[in-house]
């Protein structure tokens, strides 16, 4: 049922093929910029809801070998549903497991009241009600928060309103209400970078020439998508008749 990667996987990969792939992404900040490595004094605090334990795992272990103040909140249904267990046993009394089925449901507010400080970095993935939770939170203090988000984003709204593309070599795209802008690129045969096609990777980040874009993805910032320099063509739409892309 994928949309290419997992069809070639199960119905052409075969033992000794060699596959090339890209390094991973995520959506938290640059790999240089994060605290056990830029050397930052300021504790942090992971928080995990369900599989949202995955992207973080690896930064608890680069942590880890840092000099940083660091605890995990790691949220979910059942104990034993909760993956990671054993490699996290590792991390000692740094990590907190919190299974709904045998605690309740946890009193966030309370919780990061306890672990985190004015200087406190939160970084947090897992599903959306948890981080706006966080976020909200997150919003009558002064920690500082980043998120990674696996909730696809919404392309095409009830209301939405057609709209002209003009890439850089003059082509001009009309992208229907219905569809998005790499929807509309693909059915003019128009290749274009991308890959969850749900506003989530940043793949398909292409720069903004003229025009003002709506933005819809979980990757910008709330500076960047101010500034309207660039925008994630897999969701986001346009606020002017016509936007000219660097395509």
């Amino acid at each position: 049922e994928g949309r290419g990667g997992s069809v070639i996987v199960h119905e052409q990969l075969a033992v000794g093929d060699v596959v090339h792939a890209a390094l991973p992404r995520n959506n938290f900040l640059a790999a240089d910029a994060a605290p056990w490595v830029s050397g930052a004094a300021a504790p942090v605090v992971f928080v995990a809801g369900g599989i949202g334990i995955t992207p973080i795992l690896p930064m608890l272990r680069a942590a880890q070998g840092s000099r940083i103040d660091w605890q995990l909140l790691y949220l979910g249904r059942r104990l034993e549903t909760m993956a990671f267990r054993d490699e996290l046993a590792e991390f000692g009394d740094r990590v907190r497991l919190h299974p709904r089925d045998a605690n309740g449901s946890l009193a966030l507010a309370d919780a990061l009241g306890e672990l985190c400080r004015a200087d406190t970095v939160i970084f947090a993935c897992g599903p959306q009600r948890l981080l706006d939770a966080v976020e909200g939170w997150c919003a009558d203090s002064q920690a500082r928060l980043h998120v990674e988000k696996f909730t696809p984003v919404e392309a095409v709204r009830e209301g939405d309103t057609a709209f002209e593309v003009e890439l850089g070599d003059g082509t001009l795209v009309d992208v229907g209400a219905d569809e998005s802008i790499l929807t509309a690129l693909t059915r003019c045969g128009i290749p274009a970078l991308n890959s969850c096609q749900e506003g989530n990777c940043g793949t398909c980040e292409t720069f903004v020439l003229e025009g003002v874009p709506e933005h819809r993805d979980n990757v910008l910032s709330e500076e960047e998508r101010a500034a309207g320099e660039s925008m994630m063509i897999c969701v986001s739409r346009a606020r002017t008749p016509r936007l000219v892309l660097d395509l």
